[in-house]
């Protein structure tokens, strides 16, 4: 399957250290909500979007200023009709790299693939809240992350 994973690719003149602190400040650029830790091996964080998506991830590999790996542990997309803990055992990946006195960040989302319910509107998801809110945390040291809310428990609903 590879090459079919959501892949996404961001450049920027700010070093790989830079990108790399960017990526780990989950709450800088994905949602000021976000519940546990972000930045090391074995961190465990929630992120939850209204009563729409909960998931858990687990950060499984962290080698500073190179790659960061989450594993999605647990997840429930309410707007799914199927599948809706489709993320489970998903990975999303942060690659980075030097190319041309430059930084790229190259983002997949392991097993979001064309064909799974969520791949469109998880897909458009995730290209918001890298290029419009991770991208400028990483240029300009400020994102666009979601506003913390009152957490809502989608757990319930299974």
């Amino acid at each position: 399957m590879a090459g079919k994973n959501f892949t996404t690719t961001l450049l920027v003149s700010q070093t790989p250290t830079e990108a790399f602190d960017a990526i780990n400040n989950v709450r800088g650029w994905w949602s000021e909500g976000v519940e546990g830790g972000t930045r090391k091996l074995n961190d465990e964080f929630i992120y939850r979007h209204k009563d729409m998506h909960f998931s858990k991830q687990k950060l499984i590999e962290v080698i500073p200023g190179k790659k960061v790996v989450w594993l999605v542990t647990d997840s429930y997309l309410s707007f799914l009709k199927k599948e809706k803990s489709e993320w489970n055992d998903t990975k999303i990946i942060f690659e980075i790299n030097e190319k041309d006195n430059q930084t790229e960040v190259v983002v997949t989302h392991q097993g979001l693939i064309p064909g799974v319910e969520c791949f469109e509107a998880c897909s458009n998801g995730w290209n918001y809240y890298l290029h419009e809110s991770l991208l400028p945390l990483i240029t300009t040291g400020k994102g666009r992350p979601d506003k913390k809310e009152e957490p809502v428990n989608l757990k319930v609903k299974q």
